[in-house]
């Protein structure tokens, strides 16, 4: 289904304090691999997920895993600008990465959605 505007989810990014054991599980189940991506001065834990949705895995110390979408969108700073107007939280303003642009927020909720610009139009 087409969201209106055309802002849809392209990538899951799992944020877990148990990497092994999240590989594991997702390995195991439905046979997502992980394949280290460097970039610059960091790398990055893909996760091939399909054809249509990208996905990664992070290790942090979040209190519980979670999931978090990421959204396509033709313009970061006025969504992300948006959210925090409708009750929002910034949690990570945009930056400016190797493919492109990224933000995180938080809804009045507290669930997180993280929106991405591309460079150069690419998704």
């Amino acid at each position: 289904m087409k969201t209106r505007g055309g802002n849809s989810v392209i990538h899951l990014e799992l944020h877990t304090g148990d990497l092994p054991g999240a590989l594991a599980f997702y390995g195991q189940l439905l046979g997502w691999r992980p394949q280290r991506i460097h970039a610059g001065n960091g790398s990055y834990l893909a996760l091939e997920m399909g054809d249509r949705v990208g996905g990664g895995v992070v290790e942090c110390d979040a209190e519980q895993p979670l999931w978090v979408p990421h959204v396509a969108v033709s313009d970061l700073t006025a969504t992300t600008d948006r959210a925090e107007r409708l009750g929002g939280e910034i949690l990570l303003a945009p930056r400016e990465g190797p493919h492109g642009w990224r933000s995180v927020i938080a809804s009045p909720d507290g669930e997180e959605v993280a929106f991405w610009q591309p460079k150069n139009g690419r998704r």
